[in-house]
């Protein structure tokens, strides 16, 4: 049978809605009632006639009726619904005190029930459905009807649309959400006539999608708000009309004129809301207008409850606004949290406003959430997961109170709020508002010396300190650390002190070690864990730069473990993340990779793009280190999608340009590092050498040496071994062809410096080098030795080969500042110089020898095989053989030494001979030392005379 649809007519098109569709028409049953609750404008009339017309599930044999409230006033004869009711649905009530089944007369019921009674008979045996749109102003009224109706008609279903549930019992209320962003999107646009209503789908240009987004954030995706925004198409762009709606009110009129009144403009629509409150109900309304989204009860009595609203009172008022559709509520979670629309907040601000209440409303609210934060203090000590989960649900209101707080005549309270609260700006990504906040908070005092200024001074360096370490921050830290200690907090001062010292790496190692042992020990003695844990990250990282592994692994790894034990997050992702690259470096692999992994998980929950690209970052060297590039690439995907992450990760451009060499693009490598800084000279030097690997890859032999020469310089003048042998190993690979000989006493240099601070990576490099310079000479037993002994290192790290062609080290270190690596490679499968497996290229091409090209390199690549890793160093400097160079005399110069001279004879400069030779000034400046020396000459004019006489038979 086909069901007749007493209906409204639809004069517009119905956009989106579809899972809300499926759910209240699989909802919609006889003998139940389905109340669609839900604030003004949220679209519950219009999903009721959908549902009705075409989404319902059940067959209504006697047809689908509605029954519109909305123009019916309050009060009155208590029968007057069920009679209207009954119109509508054209059926006729029986009259008189008849004696009803059961045994009850009418005469013993009241009006309004004797009416539902008639109204339930006329329907007993009816199966149809019955539409009660706008029932918020008759609820009284109208449940017993319904009461009436459910109780004694199984056949008839009963869809009701209200603000507020109508209080039945077997009720069963869909709150009806804002649309979907997609949805609203939709809405919108079709409505403001930027797209074809009748089209598959709205697809409008992206600027004016971004615009529209905009207006449906602000109107909180309502669809009367948007129905009524979009009538302004003909008059403002979309970027205007969101531009004009921070108070919405004003602009959201001038709805159709055949509109019921209360929805011809948005403050109708609220007004009518507000109407219907009970007193208790407004007072609490416009309060709770200072709440940011996201509020709690505990809150909201300690804000509300004074003057006419008790705190008894509170509770109950609450609930009235939440079954009024008012205030939303999620209850969810172990602690119920509320909130309310932004229009509906924007209403009740208005009404705050008109009460007077404003300023003492404000105040209260921020006593309410200082007091939470300095409760909440103790946590930053014991569990600072804990903290954070706390003080980041409250932090919109924090947010709010700090800017009150800080514009008061009296803005103590407020400079208090920003202390603390700054914890949480070092946490998570939020340091750039925080840098602002703390910094209206320094200048809104005396400028006069004071324990809260000292606060303020090291909060603004702890926040500094992973949002831009080039502010002074670290200078704010000092002096707020001897403040601290003038004004008798000696914790502040602790913090301060730690903060001081990480500053200190910047003016020098030493002095940032002296520092942070120093306040490590105070630390201890105070049994402050965090700071004494912070300072041994710090040290560890010291010992890493200094390429003393071994001690960074005892020092980070006790350190990290107590630091995950309170939730201290931040510098335990720092920590493990250099404990990754010291396993990393001494070879292994495996365990660099365990780290990494956990240190992404321990950052992930922060949101703090700086801690996560540090371990992400560490986690996609390590991965292109064992070969997985696609990983590589994987982990490097997140923050690569936030548009410019060197601006926020530090060292992030040097690993990014070494995972594009790793895959075979030079040229990317050289404008991902270029991206760094303003200048080549300004980029770190780690970077300048994957920069340098880059340029000598795309041809660019004198930038590369440039490059290579400065890293070389800074490396002596810092004492960074592993930097100085990575930029000694890749100027090796920029001079081979010309000067061999020059090329194996670096790279022999390199493997002697690698090899003395267990850098156990960087030596299969040079290993592999070495064998591909023996391959040239010709001596293919070296070679394949060489290249058997690499081959063994590899397998059992899991380091992963590289083609011959390519430079060697390329070992991870985290994209923070001062992170030092070497060259860079392609990580390929496989060996790249193992004869009995056909790898290498032949001596020509500067590869290892083919086991069958050469007798003999079968048994050398076993031999080599066999060795351990020391044992292969040691055979590789027996194999240089002893020097045939007397110690002084011409006849004792190196091939690089005689270059050296024929240059400065020339007349060139130690810059200009740096350049021609692909070397540092300081080395060119060495080599004249021994050259000088050597020769009995002290300067240049005499060496000039000397290699005169030498050329004159």
């Amino acid at each position: 049978m086909r069901t007749v649809h007493h209906l409204p007519p639809e004069l517009s098109s119905f956009v989106g809605r579809a899972p809300e569709l499926a759910a209240v028409a699989a909802a919609v049953a006889p003998g139940r009632l389905l109340t669609l609750a839900g604030p003004g404008g949220c679209g519950k009339t219009r999903l009721a006639i959908r549902v009705a017309t075409a989404g319902a599930a059940v067959p209504w044999a006697d047809g689908v009726w509605w029954v519109d409230l909305a123009g019916e006033a309050m009060g009155g004869d208590p029968g007057r619904v069920a009679r209207i009711v009954a119109d509508r649905l054209g059926v006729l009530l029986a009259g008189g005190d008849r004696a009803r089944p059961g045994g009850r007369a009418d005469g013993d019921l009241a009006g309004g029930d004797r009416a539902g009674v008639a109204l339930a008979d006329a329907l007993r045996d009816r199966a149809l459905l019955v539409v009660l749109d706008n029932c918020e102003h008759l609820l009284t009224e109208l449940a017993p009807v319904v009461a009436a109706v459910l109780g004694s008609c199984p056949g008839v279903g009963l869809l009701a649309t209200s603000r507020a549930p109508l209080g039945v019992a077997g009720e069963r209320v869909w709150r009806v959400p804002p649309m979907s962003l997609a949805d609203a999107l939709d809405l919108f646009l079709v409505r403001a006539g930027h797209d074809d209503p009748a089209g598959p789908g709205v697809t409008g240009p992206d600027r004016t999608r971004t615009d529209a987004r905009r207006v449906c954030d602000r109107l909180d995706r309502l669809p009367l708000a948007l129905e009524l925004a979009a009538a302004w198409a003909g008059t403002l762009s979309p970027a205007q009309l969101a531009d004009s709606l921070a108070d919405p009110f004003p602009l959201l009129s001038g709805g159709p004129r055949t509109a019921p009144f209360r929805q011809r403009t948005l403050a109708d629509s609220m007004g009518w809301s507000h109407g219907l409150l009970e007193p208790d109900e407004r007072t609490l309304f416009r309060r709770l207008a200072v709440f940011e989204p996201g509020f709690a009860a505990t809150e909201v009595v300690a804000l509300a409850g004074f003057g006419d609203l008790t705190a008894g009172r509170v509770l109950p008022a609450l609930r009235g606004l939440i079954d009024k559709s008012l205030v939303v509520a999620d209850t969810t979670g172990p602690v119920a949290r509320y909130r309310m629309l932004g229009v509906v907040r924007s209403y009740a601000l208005g009404k705050l406003a008109e009460a007077g209440e404003v300023d003492d409303a404000r105040d209260r609210h921020l006593a309410l959430y200082l007091a939470l934060a300095e409760g909440a203090a103790p946590l930053l000590d014991t569990d600072k997961d804990a903290w954070r989960a706390r003080i980041g649900a409250e932090y919109p209101n924090l947010r709010a109170a700090l800017d009150h707080g800080l514009t008061r005549p009296d803005p103590e309270e407020g400079r208090r709020l920003a202390v603390a609260v700054a914890w949480l700006w070092h946490l998570e990504n939020r340091g750039h508002e925080g840098l602002g906040l703390l910094r209206t908070a320094l200048s809104r005092g005396d400028g006069q010396p004071g324990a809260l200024r000292a606060r303020l001074l090291v909060a603004l360096a702890l926040v500094a300190d992973t949002t831009d370490p080039h502010l002074d921050g670290y200078a704010a830290a000092d002096h707020g650390a001897a403040m601290a200690e003038e004004f008798g907090d000696p914790a502040t001062a602790r913090l301060g002190r730690a903060l001081g010292a990480v500053g200190a790496v910047g003016r020098g190692l030493d002095e940032a070690r002296a520092a942070a042992e120093r306040t490590a020990g105070e630390a201890r003695a105070a049994g402050d864990a965090f700071v004494a844990e912070a300072c041994a990250v710090l040290l560890g990282v010291i010992h890493v730069f200094r390429d003393e592994y071994a001690a960074a692994r005892t020092v980070l790894a006790p350190a990290v473990a107590g630091l995950l034990a309170r939730g201290d997050r931040a510098v335990a992702v720092t920590g493990m993340s250099w404990l990754a690259v010291a396993h990393a470096r001494t070879g292994d692999l495996s365990g660099a990779a365990d780290l990494a992994e956990r240190a992404v998980a321990a950052a992930r929950p922060l949101h703090d793009v700086h801690r996560l690209g540090t371990a992400l970052g560490t986690l996609a060297e390590i991965r292109g280190l064992q070969g997985r590039l696609a990983d590589a690439v994987a982990a490097l995907d997140p923050i690569e999608r936030l548009g410019d992450p060197g601006s926020f990760v530090p060292g992030w451009e040097r690993t990014a340009g070494l995972v594009a060499l790793w895959g075979g693009d030079p040229a990317r490598a050289v404008d991902r590092c270029r991206r760094e800084a303003a200048t080549e000279d300004g980029l770190r030097p780690d970077t300048q050498l994957v920069l340098g690997t880059a340029l000598r890859l795309t041809g660019d032999g004198a930038g590369a040496a440039r490059l290579l020469a400065r890293a070389e310089e800074v490396a002596r003048m810092a004492d960074m071994p592993r930097v100085l042998a990575a930029a000694l190993a890749e100027r090796a690979e920029l001079v081979a062809e010309a000067d061999p000989a020059g090329a194996l006493d670096l790279q022999h240099e390199a493997l002697r410096l690698r090899d003395g601070h267990g850098l156990v990576l960087d030596c299969v490099d040079s290993l592999e080098a070495l064998a591909r310079l023996a391959a040239r000479r010709p001596a293919p037993d070296i070679a394949a030795v060489l290249s058997g002994a690499a081959d063994r290192v590899r397998s059992d790290t899991g380091y992963a080969a590289r083609t011959v062609s390519d430079p060697g080290p390329g070992n991870a270190s985290p994209t923070v500042a001062g992170g030092e690596t070497g060259g860079a490679t392609r990580p390929e499968a496989g060996s790249a110089a193992r004869p009995e497996a056909g790898g290498g290229a032949g001596p020509d091409a500067g590869g290892v020898p083919h086991a069958k090209a050469r007798s003999g390199t079968g048994d050398a690549y076993a031999r080599g095989a066999a060795m351990t890793l020391a044992e292969a160093v040691a055979y590789a400097a027996r194999a240089r053989g002893p020097r045939q160079r007397p110690d002084s005399g011409w006849g004792s110069l190196t091939p690089t030494e005689t270059s050296v001279v024929e240059l400065a004879v020339e007349g060139l400069s130690n810059p200009e001979i740096a350049a021609r030779l692909f070397m540092s000034r300081s080395t060119v400046k060495t080599h004249l030392a021994h050259v000088y020396e050597k020769l009995g000459v002290a300067n240049r004019t005499e060496l000039a005379s000397a290699a005169a006489r030498r050329a004159t038979p």
